[in-house]
């Protein structure tokens, strides 16, 4: 089983990476868990979402407290939340940020574990014209986690994307080369 914990911001999409993740490993046979976790629900406002994923039925019904990987969506959470309290040393962390692993390993309490950071800003800004974190965090995750097949994932999110964007075909091909390149571009 794979766990993973997301933090992020209100409206950044965190939630619907998460769910989206587990849809793609769910077409891929696998079982899987994805639920928020809110405090004030309000744009802006930290949340936390998770994911588990296993090739067998997964009867834990709680958060995820030693997450096998983390997902940070907004790199500011890291100064103000422990983003890598209980996360394995053998897992990694993925953050937001245009700085090098090496650099952000110092916010990060210790944590001696893989370091991986992706600038979902600027390959968000490239593919998609607007920023929108959460589709170049979410390639990111498969690409450290391999939590599912990368050619079966981008597959799957095609035609995901085709049936969700049915009347707005012009953003399908944008999100696609936001994904491709996010899975290329993560560092660490």
């Amino acid at each position: 089983m794979i766990e993973i914990r997301w933090h992020g911001r209100g409206g950044q999409g965190a939630k619907t990476a998460s769910q989206l993740l587990a849809d793609a490993a769910f077409m891929s046979g696998k079982y899987v868990q994805s639920f928020p976790e809110y405090g004030p629900e309000r744009s802006g406002a930290p949340i936390t979402a998770y994911n588990r994923i296993s090739d067998e039925r997964c009867l834990i019904h709680s958060n995820i407290y030693e997450p096998d990987f983390v997902v940070v969506v907004d790199e500011t959470l890291i100064e103000s939340v422990d983003v890598t309290s209980g996360l394995k040393e053998e897992g990694a962390v993925i953050i937001n940020s245009s700085r090098s692993p090496d650099e952000l390993r110092g916010s990060l309490k210790g944590y001696r574990g893989r370091v991986c950071a992706i600038d979902a800003r600027k390959i968000s800004m490239d593919c998609l014209g607007s920023y929108f974190p959460n589709t170049p965090m979410l390639a990111a995750v498969v690409a450290v986690s391999g939590c599912v097949d990368r050619e079966q994932f981008l597959s799957d999110m095609e035609t995901s994307y085709r049936h969700k964007f049915a009347k707005k075909p012009q953003v399908i091909e944008g999100n696609l080369k936001c994904l491709k390149a996010a899975m290329e571009e993560v560092r660490g």
